[in-house]
């Protein structure tokens, strides 16, 4: 199977409010900036892949929106209704069977375009169990986070600093639109959502979009890339069905995706052969918990890691330099795709003050969102 690898990545910086743009201007800009990174044209790529929901766009079969702005018109174009990840696995997937060259992921967000995104979260709710008692869709995640913080003994003040963490971090993201110094006490005194997830302890939401040229390693070659960041492993994974069968205190999903992608790089002990890590936390308690999901801690307490530095630019193992969702900003299926091109622009040596002095391997991990168990993961490496 062919060996495949970044060949460019595009982004629209992340912000709260893009009233001046459409969702298809933003998608330009992002393809153009891909393109001219890739070094190639529109007409060289040869399958493209959108992420995005149907019911977050206000319309069915969304990628008959998408050609014409990525320059894909008569070209093999399909929509993936998941993460960013769930897109980069399978256009990675489709060059490894070797019909494929060059493949592109696009992955946007016009967050606010959306009057009531809770809403549109209660359509994935049981139909007969939660959808009609009117609950805010959130309260799963206040379930999850106390079911969490018992199995663990994390309390809330470490979920905080969990949050005033990504959002530090992402003052030096210039991509990020929630940048901000913050104290723990700050975070645990805004308003309460779900007992005891606080406001503070939510991304909000950011409108931007993000392209990713992916391609086999003799196109990559031929491109004259001095260094080039590789796919080495991938998994994706479906786990719990409903929210009566959840294992609440774990991220399930997240435990057999790394699983599947460390077995595919070959990786035996993660906490020593990763040298960063970018994983989902649209809740702050879920940096904690997909943390000990893609096994970083080697069996040691999260929130004491955090608390003594382990996750920090200048620890042992850092953990969301980018910000992640708490500072980039909940962009439902492009945030993992704004942490993948960090993460490689890391591994190119290109992340200027959040710049790590000599990283080789890194691992991104992701989350579909309330109220699914699905998730994804990819291990990223250099030359």
């Amino acid at each position: 199977m062919s060996k495949v690898g970044i060949l460019g990545i595009g982004i629209v910086p992340a912000r709260a409010l893009s009233s001046d743009v459409s969702y298809r201007e933003l998608i330009f800009e992002a393809a153009v900036k891909a393109y001219e990174d890739a070094g190639i044209e529109p007409f060289d790529v040869d399958t493209f892949v959108s992420v995005s929901e149907d019911f977050n766009e206000g319309v069915s079969i969304f990628d008959e929106y998408v050609p014409d702005q990525l320059g894909a018109v008569l070209k093999p174009v399909h929509t993936i209704s998941g993460d960013g990840l769930y897109g980069v696995i399978s256009v990675a997937m489709q060059i490894m069977t070797g019909m494929f060259r060059i493949g592109v992921v696009e992955a946007h967000s016009k967050a606010s375009n959306v009057l009531n995104h809770l809403k549109i979260l209660e359509l994935a709710l049981d139909p007969v169990y939660l959808r009609h008692t009117g609950v805010d869709p959130r309260f799963l995640a206040g379930l999850e986070m106390r079911a969490y913080m018992e199995a663990s003994g994390i309390d809330a003040e470490s979920v905080a600093r969990a949050a005033t963490h990504q959002r530090t971090n992402a003052i030096w993201n210039p991509l990020a639109a929630y940048p901000g110094k913050f104290s723990p006490d700050d975070v645990l005194l805004t308003e309460v959502v779900a007992e005891p997830l606080t406001e503070g302890m939510v991304a909000q939401p950011a409108d931007g979009a993000v392209v990713v040229v992916l391609a086999s390693e003799d196109v990559i070659r031929s491109q004259k890339k001095n260094q080039a960041v590789w796919i080495e492993g991938m998994g994706f994974y479906t786990s719990e069905p409903s929210f009566d069968t959840w294992v609440w205190e774990r991220a399930t999903y997240a435990e057999l995706s790394a699983r599947k992608a460390y077995e595919m790089a070959g990786i035996s002990c993660p906490s020593k052969e990763i040298s960063f890590a970018e994983v989902d936390s649209r809740y702050a308690y879920k940096m904690l918990q997909h943390i000990e999901a893609c096994a970083l801690t080697d069996g040691r307490n999260p929130a004491q890691l955090l608390r003594d530095g382990f996750f920090s630019k200048e620890g042992t193992l850092p953990v969301n330099l980018s910000g992640a969702h708490m500072g980039i900003g909940m962009m439902e299926e492009a945030t993992a795709l704004y942490q993948l091109a960090f993460a490689a622009d890391q591994l190119l040596g290109r992340a200027g003050r959040m710049q790590l002095s000599d990283p080789y391997r890194c691992i991104i991990q992701s989350w579909r969102g309330l109220p699914t168990r699905s998730g994804a993961t990819c291990i990223l490496s250099r030359d």
